[in-house]
């Protein structure tokens, strides 16, 4: 089977490999702007079908009973995506337009292999604990504690990572017993959809268990939070998102797993070894392009600490950079929206008096071939009233803070903490 898209990948509903009701969409390669195909455009129809076959097949299967046939499907998953390693790289490195060697890793490979780890824990996890026996008011009990799968499981993942965070939702739900509807993020559709093609292809999942649903719209992931057939949800994506996704759960006190942004800071302190943390940081900001959850945002550095620190940023990101420019997939920012958030936040501050200072040792022409490549982009004298303070900023852009104690720094990343949206 091969799992090149001819022209648009399906939808995975009830066990079958459908057509989106509302059309299709174009995949864009975010390293080169160029259209590389279409995914399957899910309606509100598509998603209420998809969210009734993983009811009906968590309420009237034996799946959320049988670890061992769950185990042997998890173990068959693992084993045809890494048949299709050589496949799911092409697209993947087409898709989310990262470089390569991420595939081995985090980007592929990596996820692919932790099913494994699911499926023996769906064997060896202890299901239930045998507490004894007890005699309240001299009547004779016997006692168990007994876990069980909490039912459908709505998860709703970002572009960045696409198979990691896909994998880290639907494997541990699977292991437990769930059944699980898949909403993957408009940009990196085909990640999901082609696991689809495998499951409904090569694999004995039940129809229904795993169901996967391509939209070119964001907002149909908030059925999954509103639809009361769906037990929890489980999000991963920025914090406004993540609250509106808490309201809508609200309402059926559905339960709710959030993997929101936040402000992760580098406190370089008294005494720091300034190469090492420069060339990490530099790395992080660097390492497809900043978009990643563990890339820090910023710095706090003391006065007299900042110019050796600027010069370590520049000098780790200039020896980084002929390695990156080589590599015809160095990653983008992912689409138009996101890097015109970044520059219009990088303006905000420059307006505000901050120094901006990109790094680009090689007067490299970033936007040649790519109007959305971004160099390593420093802003010095950074203030709180400035957006990029306030907001994660999932990017190549480092602001630089000062600070004078421990304490106060402590206490800035305390109330920073908390964006705005």
């Amino acid at each position: 089977m091969s799992l090149r898209p001819a022209s648009a990948s399906d939808l995975l509903i009830d066990g079958k490999l459908i057509p989106g009701s509302g059309g299709v969409f174009d995949v864009i390669n975010p390293a080169t702007e160029e259209v590389i195909g279409q995914a399957a455009d899910a309606t509100v129809d598509d998603m209420d079908a998809a969210i009734a076959a993983a009811r009906h097949a968590f309420d009237t299967t034996n799946w959320s009973r049988d670890a061992t046939f769950r185990a042997h499907c998890l173990r068959q998953l693992r084993d045809a995506l890494l048949a299709h390693t050589d496949e799911l790289r092409e697209l993947t490195v087409a898709e989310v337009g990262c470089p390569v060697f991420l595939t081995h890793g985090p980007q592929l490979e990596g996820p692919i292999r932790d099913l494994g780890y699911f499926a023996d824990l769906a064997e060896s996890y202890e299901w239930t604990h045998d507490l004894g026996e007890a005699k309240p008011m001299g009547i004779r009990n016997t006692r168990e504690i007994r876990k069980e799968a909490v039912g459908v499981v709505g998860a709703i993942t970002p572009w960045n990572f696409p198979h990691q965070i896909n994998f880290a939702k639907i494997g541990p739900a699977l292991a437990a017993g769930c059944t699980v509807v898949l909403k993957p993020a408009p940009d990196t559709p085909w990640c999901a959809a082609l696991v689809g093609k495998v499951i409904a292809e090569e694999t004995d999942f039940p129809p229904g268990v795993v169901n996967i649903v391509t939209s070119s719209d964001n907002a149909l992931g908030a059925q999954l939070s509103t639809d009361p057939r769906v037990d929890i949800v489980s999000f991963t994506g920025s914090t406004a998102t993540g609250k509106k996704v808490m309201a809508a759960a609200s309402e059926s006190l559905k339960k709710v797993f959030l993997e929101l942004g936040g402000k992760s800071p580098v406190i370089v302190g008294e005494g720091a070894d300034i190469t090492r943390t420069t060339e990490r940081v530099a790395l992080g900001k660097m390492l497809n392009a900043g978009q990643i959850c563990l890339a820090p945002d910023y710095m706090l550095v003391r006065p007299e600490q900042e110019e050796a620190v600027v010069a370590g940023l520049k000098s780790a990101a200039s020896a980084m950079y002929p390695t990156l420019l080589a590599n015809p997939d160095y990653t983008a920012i992912i689409n138009d929206r996101h890097h015109q958030r970044l520059t219009d936040w990088v303006e905000d501050a420059r307006s505000k008096g901050a120094r901006v200072e990109v790094v680009n040792p090689a007067n490299e022409d970033f936007t040649a071939t790519n109007s959305r490549k971004m160099p390593l982009t420093i802003v010095r004298d950074v203030t709180d009233d400035m957006t990029l303070m306030q907001e994660e900023i999932f990017g190549p852009v480092l602001p630089i803070r000062r600070y004078d104690s421990l304490d106060g720094a402590i206490d800035l990343v305390n109330r920073r903490d908390r964006p705005l949206a």
